[in-house]
């Protein structure tokens, strides 16, 4: 199970730190234009993160939290796409109750949306918890890292340093192990995530439906080798000066022991309290205490929980506003680096879902959906 949550913990954090490297090339490759033009409009960013957010899985989450850090754009924006985002739970819904899902993920869009709105508005600080220093760094004045061409691979390669050898070995080799199944040697990839393979399992032998999650499985290693592709052009056609200052000493060197060591922590103590609670027992008819447990839950960041109430939904157990709560809060691991890099921006995004949450499944619960 440790050689498991190891290998969780790494693809997560590969992830996460994938995202940042491409965000800081481009963002390098482009003088920050892009990045400029999207911090000058806080609705474009609302609506960006919505968008990201209702991508199933938790790229979409990735990507707009390593923007946030890097304070490309703001917390409203984090807000809508934390809301919007339904991590791995998506993939459940698409594959057992997909008209369900297309409109339960068009709802949350569209509160989503509306809640980022009111975010900017009424919420003055638009970087809660990151320091003022913690920007995507340009270095306009250094032309060495700016205007890279694919025709510096051979150059870069005949006279290839010590780090860009140990990042093109790493990169290598993890899509290798992704190609040969080495990674996903016997189904791991299906637990990804923190998927709770075994509460799941134990629901669907008391059921006649059963849920194949290899599409999910699928997903994230294509996901997985396009990145690392990206990463790999990265690596062989960047400059000197962008692989030390901006991939080793900005990104890997800051942030992947952090993120590496929140997220085994974290996936580390839900296995344990997993031994001992089953929460498919904390499920009762009284629809108040199922919508406490619903928002209690939805901070654990981590997806497995979270089935439970999409199994129970497709069998006709638990009402659609439920289930929309739950939506609303959980985030799957999006939220996962957030925690890591900022505790109290986690926490002030979390307040906003669970409120968010319990207004909509009060709603679902008085409205009778």
């Amino acid at each position: 199970m440790i050689a498991l949550i190891l290998q969780q913990t790494f693809i997560i954090t590969t992830f996460v730190m994938g995202m940042m490297m491409v965000i800081e090339y481009i963002n390098v490759q482009t003088r920050g234009i892009w990045s400029k033009r999207l911090e000058k409009s806080p609705f474009t960013q609302i609506l960006i993160g919505s968008l990201m957010g209702i991508i199933p899985g938790c790229l979409g989450s990735y990507t707009m939290v390593s923007l946030y850090v890097h304070r490309v754009v703001m917390f409203p924006a984090l807000v809508a796409t934390l809301i919007a985002s339904s991590g791995d739970e998506a993939f459940l819904m698409f594959s057992t109750i997909p008209a369900t899902a297309i409109k339960l993920n068009i709802i949350l869009f569209i509160i989503a949306l509306i809640v980022g709105v009111l975010t900017h508005f009424f919420v003055k600080n638009k970087y809660i918890g990151l320091k003022s220093e913690v920007t995507l760094p340009l270095h306009h004045q250094n032309e060495s890292c700016n205007r890279y061409h694919p025709a510096l691979m051979i150059e870069n390669l005949r006279q290839i340093s010590f780090t860009r050898a140990l990042l093109l070995a790493g990169v290598v080799g993890i899509l290798i192990s992704l190609l040969t199944g080495i990674i996903d040697g016997s189904h791991h990839l299906n637990t990804l995530m923190g998927s709770s393979e075994s509460m799941l399992h134990d629901m669907e032998q008391g059921h006649d439906q059963a849920h194949d999650h290899g599409g999910e499985a699928d997903w994230i290693r294509i996901s997985m080798i396009f990145l690392l592709g990206a990463i790999l052009f990265i690596v062989l056609t960047a400059k000197e000066h962008f692989l030390q200052d901006h991939l080793w000493q900005h990104i890997i060197k800051k942030h992947f022991v952090k993120i590496f060591l929140w997220t085994f922590t974290v996936i580390l103590g839900i296995h344990f309290v997993n031994q001992y609670i089953n929460l498919q027992d904390w499920i009762s008819s009284n629809l108040y205490l199922v919508l406490l447990i619903a928002l209690l839950i939805g901070i654990i960041p981590e997806s497995g929980p979270h089935y439970v109430f999409v199994l129970l939904f497709a069998q006709g157990v638990l009402p659609l506003g439920i289930l929309l709560a739950s939506s609303i809060v959980q985030d799957g691991h999006g939220s996962l680096p957030l925690l890591a890099e900022t505790g109290k921006g986690f926490i002030a995004a979390k307040t906003i879902n669970i409120a968010v949450g319990a207004i909509a499944g009060l709603l679902g619960i008085w409205l009778g959906f």
